[in-house]
């Protein structure tokens, strides 16, 4: 069907009409009240050919005069069709609403002129029919996208970090000031049942044995980092790793950008602000958010990501006895060190040994050609050396490239299993290897919930976990 001369007088009686949209707040209500100017102005005729005046001959002929009360003639499959395309364009992401529908789509991405590339969790990366031929189409679909989330972008503001609707995460850069290819985007999807730790260990992201280990450091209460590049699975890990901690633990998550997802019925979740050039209201960052949440008594704190000066609070509420959990973009641990202990984060290295374990998670070449994401390593930070200026570390977990398998590395050699988790269980000094036992108990429990009970789903988990830990059995 061509549509465009009724999309186009569909769209000139919504100009007049949209001011029956303007106390509209979410998206269904802006659906709902679309839907209704539609019925308003058009009219479903099966034998209609469209574009014409509500009692005309039926021809698809354009009216030489604009008659704003004109009702459109449309046939009942026009009418579906309209339906979709204003809803898609109106509501949605236009071109791009079927990929984000799309649950095997990770990230939609836009460089400029050109093709758009997704991400996908098969395919990989693949380039899409959907091609922008203009810098003007590019800057226009940037313009409509940035206004819809409320985030306007402009010359003087050509940078946007925000969520879209769905909670996906959506970067924009608007213009060719800042940008030699011109305007570009890219959304990274957001799902709203988080990928379990049993998914990941199908997906060979990690083993049973590591989920052991992790849900012993993180329910003794232990400071966790997850430290890698960008789209690595940093977040996804975090996410999955949440479902080992006390089910009625208070959980305060601290995040510029909505991403972290905690099943805990006591979470708080705060959201730094930063309002858009011209638009009034708070502007609240994530340190002033850190501060805020260490006088609300949380058992534990979950920072979306450290990249200033909420680093060195974090570290402050690591000394005072509070959980601290966060991710972190660096290659590995020495790097992270120096990260931290480097401007603008700027933790002085007497601090530093408060975090207790570092998982390294990669994007990597897999032994069979594929890419894949995997945690490479798990380290425990042991301490700081003063008189020789440098930091111990014990690695437990290491991924072998070659076999795409894990090795527990620190079995029989674990610092925070011998000497930190084994004492506060009432473990005498001389049996503290029984603490592998605990271990290797969890690991045939977690095997036998995925493999025997089928339990994958990320809120199941947690209600499995929870009655086992009430029971003693976990």
């Amino acid at each position: 069907l061509d549509l465009s001369e009724i999309l186009e007088r569909v769209e000139d009686r919504l100009v007049d009409e949209v001011w029956a949209m303007v106390e509209a707040e979410s998206d269904q209500e802006r659906t709902d009240g679309l839907l209704r100017l539609l019925d308003n102005i058009c009219v479903v005729h099966s034998n209609g050919a469209g574009a014409a005046s509500a009692g005309g001959n039926g021809r698809r002929k354009k009216a030489k005069g604009k008659d704003n009360n004109a009702k459109v003639l449309v046939t009942p499959d026009e009418f579906k069709a309209l339906k979709y395309l204003i809803i898609r364009d109106k509501v949605g992401l236009g071109c791009l609403e079927p990929m984000s529908k799309d649950p095997n789509i990770e990230d939609i991405s836009c460089s400029g002129i050109g093709p758009v590339f997704v991400e996908h969790k098969i395919f990989k990366s693949v380039q899409s029919a959907i091609h922008f031929e203009s810098h003007e189409d590019v800057d226009d679909f940037v313009l409509r996208l940035s206004e819809q989330i409320r985030k306007p972008v402009t010359l003087r503001s050509p940078l946007v970090d925000a969520t879209l609707p769905d909670g996906s995460r959506i970067n924009i850069v608007f213009g060719r000031e800042v940008s030699r290819r011109g305007s570009n985007f890219t959304i990274r999807k957001f799902f709203d049942v988080p990928l379990s730790i049993m998914e990941l260990i199908e997906f060979g992201s990690l083993s049973y044995e590591m989920a052991a280990y992790l849900s012993i450091v993180i329910e003794e209460g232990m400071n966790l980092f997850v430290v890698g590049e960008t789209a690595s699975g940093k977040t996804t890990l975090m996410n999955a790793v949440t479902t080992f901690m006390p089910p009625n633990d208070k959980i305060i998550s601290i995040e510029d950008t909505p991403e972290l997802q905690v099943p805990h019925a006591n979470w708080l979740r705060e959201v730094a602000k930063t309002p858009a050039p011209g638009e009034k209201g708070a502007h609240v960052t994530m340190f002033e958010l850190l501060k805020a949440a260490l006088r609300q008594r949380p058992d534990t704190i979950i920072i979306g990501e450290i990249r200033g000066e909420e680093g060195l609070i974090a570290f402050g509420a690591m000394q005072t006895g509070h959980q601290v959990m966060s991710t972190f973009h660096a290659a590995n641990v020495e790097k992270l060190i120096q990260r931290l202990t480097g401007h603008p984060i700027s933790v002085p290295k007497t601090y530093v040994d408060n975090l207790n374990v570092v998982i390294c998670q990669n994007a990597v070449k897999l032994p069979n050609g594929k890419r894949g994401r995997r945690a490479t390593s798990i380290s425990e930070i042991v301490a700081y050396d003063s008189v020789s200026n440098t930091f111990s570390y014990v690695e437990v977990f290491r991924w072998n490239p070659a076999t795409d398998v894990f090795d527990f590395v620190g079995k029989r050699n674990s610092y925070l299993l011998e000497e930190k988790i084994a004492i506060s269980r009432g473990i005498l000094p001389n049996e503290r290897w029984k603490i592998y036992d605990v271990v290797e108990r969890r690991r045939r429990i977690l095997e036998k919930l995925h493999l025997d009970k089928g339990v994958t789903d990320f809120y199941d988990l947690l209600k499995v976990l929870a009655k086992a830990q009430k029971q003693g059995l976990f």
